[in-house]
Parts: structure tokens; C-alpha cells; sequence
């Protein structure tokens, strides 16, 4: 009867030949030590090598080419056997390699992307690599070809969320949960130049900005005195006006019925703060103004969509995220245009506030903007231009 893995003087010895044999795929040219061996273990040690080993001894040391031979005359069985009695032997290099494969394979269904040649693309693709995101998309068998479809399809047209599973993967929660949604969304932070998304609210914000809306009821817009013809939104946005309240609408609403917006220019501000001074201090002569509140929602856009003959006068904070956001806003609506969102607004400012976080980006309607953020260092929220932001509303 061969020793067993629970035999006190054998089990830390057997224990240690396995993770060798293991780590080496079977190799029998190394050797293993037990540190503070008991006399038990001692004994054994001393069978197997036919040396005396001292009690005093605090290492003892075991080839294991000379272990299979004694297990081999002492019981008719090698050292591999008698290890795997416990469990099949694991080939870690074989699994190495079969996974380096695997991986590569990933990464060539990785290229086919759209994006592929995009640099926020190579840097998720290299952020997987670096934390062993690749690994365990081939450990877990995660189908890495659904995600690259979906990053395909991106950027939607304001598509619900099952609508749009079903579409590009034909399973309407497909996109719910799961692996293959943390690594859609992962991409996403990276495209957007954000954080990974911690809570709901940061990813239903990270899907509508690349136009897959999680909820329509969700999806919400904060705006003031915005004069709107259309339905019952419509009646209530007009009436809102003329009594200066804001009002909050959602997707869903603003899907209700055709929605008009008449102005000659829509002020797009990123912190509730400025609404709430706006409305307070203006009431019902405020200029229209519509909260972004952070990343824009499909509400927003979906609103500001309704007032195609308007010009769309935009700002957010200054720092990356912000200067991030308007350029994605000037890019996305032609009739837009940066509202105090220069170098020359910035500076007089700069002198104090958080530090900038986060990497740098250009500011390409006005390039002194990002070479004066730059050279300060310092991020300036709306709250700190309020006077002058009112003043353009009045």
C-alpha cells in the first residue's frame, strides 16, 4: 500500500513533490525541502535517502529523482502515481502555453474591430493584457468575438438596451449582466476618457453616451425656460417657462409626442448649481438653459435634437473630463459653440481649486485653454464663473 497524503510523516513531503511535478510537468530532476521537520517526517527523509538526518536538523532537503526510486522498489509505484491518488496532476507549463494560445487568438479577433486602429481601443486592449484580463477571458470561456460585435455597433442612435442586444447579439439581456458587460463597459470608460463606472448611475451614463439607453425613465434632462411646442412635454416645458421653475423630463416623456423648440440659442451648463442660481436669481428671465449634470444623457441630446435651428452655446467644468465632454459636443452638434470655455476664461481663475486628474487632452477650439490647464495644474467648476455664467443668461 502506497503512502498516503495524510500520513504525518508523508503528507508535506507528497504535498511538495506535487507542486514540483506540477510546476515542472513532471520533471524529476529537482528536489523539495521541508523546514522544521517533525520526527516523523525526519524518519522518512532518512528511509527514502538511507542518510542519517540530525534531530537538530531545521531543513531537510529530498531529490526527487531519488524519491521515485524508493517509492518505486518500497511499494511498485512511481512518484507521479503516488501523487496522484490525491487528484490528476495538473501540466501547468502545457496549461501555459495552450493559454498563450488562447490568447492569441483573442487577441486576433480583437483586431477585426472597427476600432482597432483607434488609440483608446489599444489601450483597453493593453490594459487587458497587463492585468490578466485576456487570461481569464480564455479561462472562463467568455465568447470574446460578442464583444467586439458590440463595440462594432457603437456608437447607437439613442437604442434601448434590449433593442440593441437583440440586434447585435439576438439575446435581449445579453447586456444585462455578467462578464461580457464589464468588459463592453470597461472599453467604454477607456473610450470616453473616464473612470471604470463604480454604480448604476456611472454606467446607464457611460451606455448613453455611446447612444444604448439602459432606461428611458432613468435618462433624465434638468432644464429651464426652455419654450417648447408639442404634446403634453411640450405644454408643460412652455408653462415652466413663464413661471421661471425648473423642471425635470424624462427620455421616455420626451418620446411621447413631436417636440418642438423655438429659441435662437439653448445655454448647455454641466453643474446642477448654476441652474439653481439661474432660476433663483432670474426666475422666468432667464435665458433657456439646459443641465447636463456630468456625462450628457440621451434626454439631453434627445432634447437638444428639438431645436434644430437654435445655436447650442456649451461649457463644463474646466478639467479633462470637462474639456473631454465639450469637444465630443462640438463634434456632435455643427451649430455649437463653446460658451466661456477659453484660456482667457480660465486663467483669471486658475489660481486655486483641486488639482487637475486624470490624463491631458487639447482643446482644439481654443488651444491656449489646454496649454494654460497645463501650466496651472488646477481644475475650475462652474460655481467659481457663476457671476459671469448668470450675467450671459439675464
Amino acid at each position: 500500500m502506497t503512502p498516503r497524503a495524510d500520513d504525518p510523516g508523508w503528507s508535506r513531503l507528497l504535498a511538495a513533490a506535487r507542486r514540483s511535478l506540477e510546476r515542472t510537468g513532471g520533471s524529476l530532476d529537482g528536489a523539495v525541502s521541508l523546514a522544521g521537520p517533525t520526527d516523523a517526517e525526519r524518519l522518512v527523509v532518512i528511509g527514502v535517502t538511507g542518510a542519517h538526518r540530525s534531530a537538530t536538523s531545521d531543513r531537510l532537503t529530498v531529490r526527487l529523482g531519488d524519491l521515485d526510486a524508493y517509492l518505486r522498489g518500497a511499494f511498485g509505484a512511481g512518484l507521479a502515481e503516488v501523487v496522484a491518488t490525491g487528484g490528476p496532476l495538473r501540466d501547468r507549463p502545457g496549461e501555459a502555453k495552450r493559454e498563450a494560445v488562447a490568447r492569441d487568438a483573442v487577441v486576433s479577433v480583437a483586431r477585426e474591430c472597427r476600432h482597432a486602429s483607434a488609440a483608446w481601443y489599444a489601450d483597453w486592449l493593453d490594459g487587458l493584457r497587463r492585468d490578466g484580463g485576456l487570461t481569464r477571458v480564455v479561462r472562463t470561456g467568455l465568447d470574446f468575438a460578442a464583444v467586439v460585435r458590440v463595440l462594432d455597433a457603437l456608437p447607437a442612435g439613442d437604442e434601448p438596451m434590449p433593442v440593441f442586444a437583440d440586434r447585435v447579439l439576438h439575446d435581449t439581456k445579453a447586456l444585462t449582466d455578467g462578464a461580457l458587460r464589464g468588459l463592453v463597459l470597461r472599453a467604454l470608460a477607456v473610450w470616453q476618457g473616464t473612470p471604470a463606472p463604480t454604480n448604476t448611475e456611472q454606467e446607464r451614463a457611460l451606455w448613453e453616451a455611446v447612444g444604448v439607453v439602459p432606461d428611458d425613465l432613468a435618462s433624465q434632462v434638468l432644464v429651464l425656460n426652455v419654450p417648447a411646442s408639442g404634446g403634453l412635454v411640450g405644454s408643460w416645458l412652455d408653462q415652466a417657462r413663464l413661471a421661471g421653475v425648473p423642471m425635470r423630463v424624462t427620455l421616455h416623456q420626451l418620446r411621447l409626442a413631436p417636440l418642438v423648440v423655438s429659441c435662437p440659442a439653448v445655454f448647455v451648463c454641466e453643474n446642477p448649481a448654476v441652474l439653481r442660481a439661474a432660476a433663483a436669481i432670474l426666475g422666468a428671465s432667464s435665458r433657456p438653459l439646459v443641465c447636463t449634470e456630468g456625462v450628457s444623457s440621451a434626454a439631453v441630446h434627445a432634447l437638444l435634437r428639438c431645436a434644430p435651428g437654435a445655436e447650442i452655446r456649451w461649457r463644463n467644468d474646466f478639467d479633462w473630463t470637462g474639456v473631454r465632454l465639450t469637444t465630443a459636443a462640438l463634434r456632435r452638434y455643427p451649430n455649437a459653440v463653446p460658451w466661456r470655455m477659453t484660456g482667457a476664461h480660465y486663467r483669471p481663475a486658475a489660481a486655486s481649486g483641486p488639482a487637475l486628474v486624470g490624463a491631458p487632452t487639447d482643446t482644439p477650439w481654443d488651444p491656449p485653454l489646454a496649454d494654460a490647464m497645463r501650466e496651472a495644474g488646477r481644475a475650475v467648476m462652474e460655481e467659481r464663473l457663476l457671476d459671469v455664467l448668470i450675467d450671459d443668461l439675464r
